[in-house]
């Protein structure tokens, strides 16, 4: 279908460069629409494959895919930071986590996205001039009494990559495989289970286009940005709990945003709060920069040159925590370090013709299981000011039918990235106010 006036223009412009279980709710005012109370509430992150019949092998194989995908994604953009030597107004889009919530008044259900490497909060829209295939109905504006477009004067409008004012703050955002959303930005009161946010800013696409949104009606944005939904509460801090790969496809895990994010006081947590200081990336904001300054493998700190893992003042390098990546991707020439020590550690025979679509994998032996009593080397990631110990479901997955394990980490050039199999059973805490991650050890089925 062709695409409207309107988007053609701004795009012109532009090219440049889950289930909810309520507790309370908030926005930090930055519409300049007023504050509210601080709160906040608790939503359950659905994994894209869930509920569907592939096998768990297929299901790593998928993940894993999608996994390379995003990585690409997430290099290219930092490519063209680089080269440019300016913000680029691409961002990430695609994740593996679904939310369910509601929006309007009446309120109407959808599932979105879940992206920590983006900012803005949006659903598809009618009319619909362009509109890819969702599974709820699409948002329809002018049946909602609580609808309200923003103008070009708010903070927010200000905020986007790329407006221009025609009845209203229209917007255009692209994502890194040339996805992309254009409407109109507008604050509407958005539903978590019975607790309503009241003038969340969120963009009402009427002009979509994309093949990685289907499974959902749109994006939740995380990142660090003004537009993403953190940003807009009272307490901009959120936590995940992510279970772990081997668990029961059909279990969730629990997002929460605002004052619960951090509240500790009835978490069964089983280990030492480890929190190490975000970092800051001028070029490229909306991302959670970590400072990585070694690996330890089998308790032998790898000989890796700590600059190698550098947020270099050109944007480029560093590593990045992200939600919405499946492994761990490090800069090659530390990851073969990795690779070398696992071969030597494992005492395993290298499978060579592995379809897991992981780089380094072993058979297992015949009296082994990966959810049994294999033995693996401890992995420990250096970070500034927190040694982060993993546990072996975090970085070795596998298949006792396929009769494999594989190492859940690849090699990346330019960025490097703390994917979502590293941080399972840990409560992941993002501080926008103390800029700090930090890192709970916790059994995430209970919570």
């Amino acid at each position: 279908m062709a695409s409207s006036p309107l988007y053609s223009f701004l795009l012109e412009l532009f090219i440049v460069c889950f289930f909810v279980a309520p507790t309370l709710a908030t926005s930090r005012g930055a519409i300049d629409q007023g504050m509210r109370s601080p709160t906040g509430f608790r939503v359950e992150l659905k994994h894209v494959d869930s509920g569907t019949n592939f096998t768990k092998f297929e299901r790593i194989q998928r993940a894993v895919e999608r996994g390379n995908h995003r990585l690409h994604k997430l290099s290219a953009i930092s490519k063209a930071v680089v080269e440019s030597g300016v913000e680029a107004p691409v961002r990430v889009g695609q994740g593996e986590f679904l939310m369910t919530l509601a929006i309007g008044t009446p309120a109407s259900s959808f599932s979105a996205i879940m992206d920590t490497g983006s900012d803005l909060i949006w659903t598809q829209c009618e009319p619909c001039n362009r509109c890819f295939d969702q599974p709820t109905p699409i948002f329809h504006p002018n049946k909602s009494s609580s609808f309200s477009p923003l103008s070009c004067s708010t903070n927010l409008c200000q905020q986007l990559p790329l407006s221009t004012c025609d009845d209203g703050c229209q917007y255009v955002y692209q994502y890194g495989d040339d996805s992309s959303t254009a409407g109109v930005l507008a604050s509407e009161t958005f539903t978590f289970g019975s607790v309503s946010v009241l003038k969340i800013g969120f963009g009402c696409g009427s002009d979509n286009d994309g093949t990685g949104f289907s499974q959902g009606a749109g994006v939740v944005g995380l990142g660090r940005g003004p537009l993403s939904l953190v940003s807009q509460l009272d307490e901009p801090k959120f936590s995940y709990c992510l279970i772990s790969i081997h668990e029961d496809g059909s279990k969730t895990s629990p997002l929460l945003l605002g004052s619960v994010a951090s509240n500790l006081t009835s978490l069964k947590h089983h280990g030492a709060i480890k929190s190490t200081p975000l970092l800051h990336n001028q070029l490229q904001p909306s991302f959670y920069y970590l400072k990585l300054e070694g690996i330890s493998v089998g308790g032998t700190r790898l000989p890796i040159n700590e600059s190698t893992f550098e947020l270099r003042e050109d944007g480029s390098g560093g590593l990045i925590i992200d939600s919405g990546t499946t492994i761990t991707y490090i800069e090659e020439s530390a990851y073969d370090v990795v690779r070398k020590e696992f071969v030597s550690q494992m005492n395993l025979t290298v499978n060579d013709n592995s379809s897991a679509g992981l780089d380094l994998c072993f058979d297992l032996p015949s009296d082994a299981q990966v959810s049994g009593e294999l033995t693996v080397p401890e992995l420990i990631f250096h970070f500034d000011e927190a040694d982060l110990s993993l546990p072996g479901d975090n970085f070795m997955i596998g298949d006792d039918e396929e009769g494999l394990v594989c190492l859940a980490m690849g090699s990346s050039n330019g960025i490097s990235i703390l994917g979502n199999t590293q941080q399972q059973n840990f409560l992941v805490l993002h501080d926008l106010e103390k800029e700090t991650v930090s890192f709970i050890p916790t059994q995430c089925s209970d919570l």
